[in-house]
């Protein structure tokens, strides 16, 4: 219970564009995943599959970029404050 706790502490002292790239970081992982499913198991209709999942971590990699760029830009005004 004090885990959970102390998590949702650490969560609330993030800022928007620290947890933004969180889950922009973990969607892209998620991703990641699919594919190597689709890979790992042969099916009829994994061409299509195979594209799908090539764009899905294309745009979710694009997010993570934006949101690492956003973070930068944060901390930079940040310490130049």
């Amino acid at each position: 219970m004090t885990s959970s706790m102390n998590q949702q502490a650490a969560a609330s002292q993030k800022s928007r564009a620290e947890q933004e790239t969180e889950n922009e970081s973990n969607r892209l992982r998620e991703q990641v995943e699919a594919a190597l499913s689709i890979v790992a198991h042969r099916s009829p209709d994994e061409f299509d599959a195979l594209q799908t999942a090539a764009d899905r971590i294309e745009r979710a990699a694009r997010d993570l970029s934006d949101a690492l760029r956003e973070l930068a830009q944060q901390r930079r005004a940040t310490e130049e404050s």
